[in-house]
């Protein structure tokens, strides 16, 4: 089993998937454009875990493929698991919540993980780049 590969097709099917939830969205309120700016609204819910999706998936994908073509530890392999399971968490927490006005804690949780398993996956490659080694 693929690992990278398979975080690879996660992360790329979720942005595929958001796209096509807001186009539903969009049909629903028959809006063929804009955002709507209530933090209640599916549409705007919609949107915003896409756009957010977006912003994040193709870096981590990048940075997992690149990682995955060196010898890898085995934290970096839990790393791809667990940035991308924070990715999916993350867009749960907006889908999910009756308003994105109010704390959320699968939001807080996946966009922690997002942020420490980006800058370590991104710090890896870095570190191969130079020839260094983190075990």
């Amino acid at each position: 089993m693929n690992i990278p590969m398979i975080c690879i097709a996660v992360l790329g099917l979720l942005c595929f998937v958001l796209g096509l939830n807001v186009s539903i969205a969009r049909t629903k309120a028959k809006r063929g454009s804009g955002c709507p700016t209530d933090p209640k609204d599916p549409l705007h819910k919609a949107i915003r875990a896409h756009a957010n999706t977006v912003e994040y998936a193709p870096a981590l994908m990048v940075l997992i493929y690149i990682a995955s073509q060196a010898q890898m530890a085995l934290w970096v392999m839990w790393t791809m698991v667990v940035v991308t399971a924070c990715r999916i968490l993350f867009v749960l927490g907006i889908l999910t919540t009756r308003t994105m006005a109010r704390p959320n804690p699968m939001r807080f949780i996946g966009a922690l993980g997002t942020y420490a398993g980006g800058i370590a996956l991104a710090v890896e490659v870095l570190f191969q780049a130079l020839g260094w080694r983190v075990m």
